[in-house]
């Protein structure tokens, strides 16, 4: 009865295989990854990642893993140094050591190559916002999607004109650091030139107080570019106030007592959105709304005539001004769209055939 018992005892933890320790490659060096293959047996709970330098007598713990692991990635290291490692698997009553590894060294590439797929993408897209940029110059009739909205903005100020009503430009509540801003100011440009040219009165109300000085010569440019300097006024682009609420009460006030004929909501908005379009509504002014925040677009699209949809708000001041450089940036844009969508396509294709590097390669850029 005891030689059974005696076998039992005898029976050993079997030991990961193959480990490997290697640099890590394409990274600023400091990290080593080590690799092994599992150990055979179901009863392993952890493995230990026991380290050791050279000329050193002793291993260090330098970290430990679960059961499913099959690499560890060591942080703690110093480029240049050589390192080797062991890696221990642990059940509830034993361990097993595996054969340490051949040495390793840590160092920091100058290159990361797996981003080479993304330089060949900006070369590409830099290649053809320049080629969009050529074609602009020689055509400024270059095609760009019609946008009702904008399509508008000439029949908005000829009315006002012949009304004799005001125009009212509110471009967004955000700072001069949001992008919607930037694109609100040089709609605020070009609208300003045409009420320069059609002598209509504009006002301006600004929150911010940085967005009121970079808007009021925003106008006052547009002004004397139109030949019509002496038509600005400095109280055509005022400052209102910084709180929210109160900003929107102001330009509803505006809105009721100096009825403009036509009210431009463009820029960065938030719960005031409602507020300042249904206002505008009840007044029977030509309203023509812009902007990228998703949440407020609903009731811009409600209570305006005319609402400009994210990516047209950036379009508008070339789709307006025509300039070149403002034309080749959207073609450009829209080319690389184009190109993005064929590789898509492409790749879509050839996943669904199994081709195996083609899988890769998009790994491989993600």
């Amino acid at each position: 009865m005891l030689a059974p018992i005696s076998f039992l005892l005898l029976v050993t933890l079997s030991p990961p295989q193959d480990v490997m320790a290697r640099d890590r490659p394409n990274d600023n060096g400091k990290e080593i990854s080590v690799f092994w293959s599992p150990s055979g047996d179901t009863g392993v709970t952890s493995y230990r990642i026991l380290r050791q330098t050279e000329g050193q007598q002793s291993w260090d713990t330098v970290g430990m893993v679960g059961r499913l692991a099959r690499s560890y990635a060591d942080t703690d290291v110093e480029d240049g140094v050589r390192y080797r490692y062991v890696v221990l698997a642990a059940s509830e009553t034993e361990t097993a050591e595996s054969e340490p590894s051949d040495y390793a060294v840590s160092t920091p590439q100058w290159f990361d190559t797996d981003r080479i797929p993304a330089l060949f993408g900006v070369a590409i897209f830099t290649f053809l916002i320049v080629l969009a940029t050529n074609l602009a110059r020689r055509n400024r009739n270059l095609f760009i999607r019609r946008i009702s909205g904008l399509d508008a903005v000439e029949e908005a100020l000829g009315r006002a004109t012949e009304m004799g009503r005001p125009i009212l430009y509110v471009p967004g509540l955000s700072s001069i650091a949001d992008v919607a801003t930037i694109a609100s100011l040089n709609i605020l440009g070009e609208v300003a030139k045409k009420t320069a040219k059609f002598g209509t009165p504009l006002m301006v109300p600004l929150r911010d107080p940085i967005v009121y000085t970079v808007a009021r010569e925003v106008v006052k440019e547009s002004y004397t570019t139109a030949g019509r300097p002496d038509a600005f006024s400095q109280d055509m682009v005022f400052f209102v106030t910084t709180q929210q609420f109160a900003y929107a009460a102001a330009c509803n006030g505006i809105m009721v007592r100096d009825r403009p004929a036509t009210n431009f909501f463009i820029g960065m908005f938030w719960a005031e959105s409602l507020i300042l379009a249904e206002t505008g509504a009840t007044t029977g002014a030509i309203q023509i709304a812009g902007s990228d925040a998703i949440h407020q677009l609903p009731f811009f699209i409600t209570a305006c005539d005319y609402t400009l949809i994210g990516e047209e708000l950036y379009a508008a001041s070339a789709y307006l001004s025509r300039e070149p450089l403002l034309l080749g940036s959207i073609k450009g844009q829209d080319y690389s769209k184009i190109v993005i969508l064929t590789v898509i396509v492409l790749g879509t294709m050839l996943a669904l055939l199994a081709n195996v590097q083609v899988l890769d390669w998009f790994r491989s850029i993600r």
